[in-house]
């Protein structure tokens, strides 16, 4: 679903734009499904499709399309509209991030893969993620990915974790001030989170 700029939209109320989320939301999650490896158009086509009505009563199947939408969050480089495309799949983003961490924390981080936000709620999206990250991991290290069964909970839970960390007593000493940022710049996070 493609969505315009919000400037060719002038005049619309928010709730339409709230409502159009949800309908976006709804579609993912009854239409749109991970693929169980890199996205093949002869399996695809070998999708059984789903149908879908839009609230102003515009109703298709779709079939292939259930799985090449989510491919992106895997595989970038095939997302049209994108030049000079230099994004990162999921997995990969997983890979750098924990290969960028100290060695001696490593095997933690790839136990403890934490899946989070409302696009991982998609059909497939853990399997695919776990598959993956098993091709990418080292084999010495032990891989589990952590999921919330709530919807709600995954959804949120990035939110739920700040509003945990904003509320510990020690946050104050943690956080650094738009005037603490301008006057020290990166060394001043560098000095806080050594």
């Amino acid at each position: 679903a493609e969505q315009t700029e919000a400037s060719n939209r002038q005049g619309t109320q928010e709730s339409w734009e709230v409502r159009m989320r949800e309908v976006i939301q709804d579609f993912q999650a009854s239409v749109l499904q991970v693929s169980d490896s890199p996205y093949d158009e002869q399996v695809a086509a070998q999708m059984p499709t789903v149908h879908y009505e839009m609230p102003n009563g515009y109703n298709t199947d779709y079939g292939a399309e259930r799985l090449r939408i989510p491919e992106g969050l895997f595989d970038p480089s095939n997302v049209k509209g994108l030049s000079g495309n230099t994004m990162l799949g999921v997995g990969h983003v997983v890979t750098s991030s924990i290969g960028m961490c100290d060695i001696d924390i490593r095997p933690g981080l790839y136990g403890s893969v934490i899946v989070t936000g409302g696009n991982t709620l998609l059909q497939g999206f853990n399997d695919r993620l776990n598959r993956e990250l098993s091709q990418k991991t080292p084999p010495s290290m032990r891989l589990k990915l952590i999921a919330s069964n709530s919807s709600i909970e995954r959804r949120f839970s990035s939110w739920i974790g700040g509003s945990i960390l904003a509320s510990l007593g020690t946050f104050q000493q943690m956080w650094i001030s738009k005037q603490e940022y301008e006057e020290g710049g990166k060394q001043c996070v560098e000095r806080k989170c050594p």
